[in-house]
């Protein structure tokens, strides 16, 4: 998206390339950039300038991702364009409100289903003015649409929230030589404030692993009884190894090397070997930093000696399915014993290979998918779920690299 909107050429290395960053790219070809795959997989991207976007000839179509729907209504948002946007199933059930409310105050208008859910129209503001907003509720997507929809409106935009969220959008604003700034204040809160319409240029970008597709490797190793993985190229940005820190209090064995910093990014190799865990209690400040990973940790603790109880995962509601849902049903089916109270949930671990033998259903979510496909590795009966087709939507070749590992799944038709 920062690709589209500078001057001249960005080169991006390492580039993921799931169902959801090709959406994501097919949506700024939508929006008049030129973006190019070359043959040895380094993607170029010649952008259109700071409040040059072009408007859609048609729908812009963004599959399953939550985050590239809610960036881009941030980004085109302070722009004089309309733009249609849909998604699969799943993400037309999804709010898009806590996004909208921000972005109208720029002078945006938006038109959708009620509960501001897809398909929906996002009528560019024609003369953006600049806002301060305070974030009701923890959330990188709101605070990153905000900042993108700031880029094209002229004075300063700011953000403000109560607690740290993941920040990728910051470090990546300021390695395209965006000026802006963080500044504390007096209540505890951080204000994360963006000066508009800067000229940005091209830049060369080399994406680290992502330590939410690295986690499934991750904790298979540790629950699958005599193995080991490295991981390389893993980015360990402080906002997102909230799973890392809770699986060392678990008592994992996890050893980081090879320590740097890429395009403003922490990067790391990991090594990772199996080990007897221990349940913990996951505090809600860490929620923020780990919340993707809630469904692979639950896996990892329904093999630890006594019980993990994970608090304040309200978010997990309103993702892809119901998660918070789906795991303790998950894994109840696979017969491990659970307690959800409010948003809190309790998993009591078995202290070794749980019993497994259950059908899961993944509610179109590809992160519960890899989830218990991964338990299924650890536990004592084959664990099969109903649609391994959603993986794809973050984590292609995820099956063919676990079999290059040694697990053993097996892909039916009908999968």
């Amino acid at each position: 998206m920062l690709g589209g909107l500078a001057v001249g050429e960005t080169r991006i290395h390492g580039l993921l390339e799931g169902e959801d960053v090709m959406r994501t790219a097919a949506a700024m070809r939508a929006l008049g950039a030129e973006v190019v795959r070359e043959a040895d997989g380094t993607w170029r991207v010649h952008g259109r300038g700071i409040g040059g976007l072009a408007e859609p000839g048609d729908v812009i179509d963004l599959g399953n991702s939550g985050t590239g729907a809610r960036l881009l209504m941030g980004l085109v948002a302070t722009s004089p364009i309309t733009v249609f946007m849909t998604g699969d199933p799943s993400l037309r059930g999804r709010p898009m409100a806590r996004v909208a409310t921000p972005l109208g105050l720029f002078g945006a208008r938006f038109v959708s289903r009620d509960g501001g859910r897809m398909p929906l129209a996002v009528i560019g503001a024609r003369s953006p003015v600049p806002i301060v907003y305070r974030l009701p509720v923890a959330s990188a997507q709101v605070k990153s649409a905000v900042l993108l929809a700031g880029l094209n409106t002229p004075g300063e935009t700011s953000v403000i929230e109560a607690e740290p969220t993941r920040d990728h959008t910051e470090l990546m604003l300021r390695h395209f030589g965006v000026d802006m700034r963080l500044d504390k204040l007096d209540d505890g809160a951080t204000q994360v404030t963006v000066v508009g319409q800067p000229e940005i240029t091209g830049r060369v970008v080399r994406v680290p692993g992502d330590p939410s597709s690295i986690a499934f490797p991750l904790v298979a190793a540790l629950t699958v009884p005599g193995s080991a993985v490295t991981i390389q190229n893993v980015g360990l940005n402080p906002r997102r190894i909230g799973l890392i820190d809770t699986l060392r209090e678990m008592g994992a064995d996890i050893a980081v090397s090879a320590a740097r910093v890429e395009a403003g990014e922490p990067v790391g190799d990991i090594v990772a070997r199996a080990g007897r865990l221990s349940g913990v209690e996951v505090p809600r400040s860490r929620v923020p930093s780990m919340i993707d990973e809630f469904p692979i940790l639950a896996v990892a603790a329904s093999v630890a000696r006594g019980r993990t109880v994970m608090r304040g995962l309200a978010e997990l509601r309103v993702k892809e399915s119901d998660r918070l849902a789906a795991v303790a049903r998950g894994l109840q089916a696979c017969g491990v014993k659970t307690e959800t109270a409010g948003d809190d949930l309790t998993v009591h671990g078995v202290d070794g290979p749980p019993p497994g033998g259950g059908m899961i259903e993944t509610n179109l979510d590809h992160r519960i998918a890899m989830a218990f496909l991964v338990m299924g590795l650890a536990a004592r009966a084959p664990v099969t779920i109903d649609d391994a087709q959603p993986i794809d939507t973050s984590f292609p070749g995820f099956v063919a690299l676990m079999r290059q590992l040694g697990a053993n799944m097996a892909m039916s038709p009908a999968t």
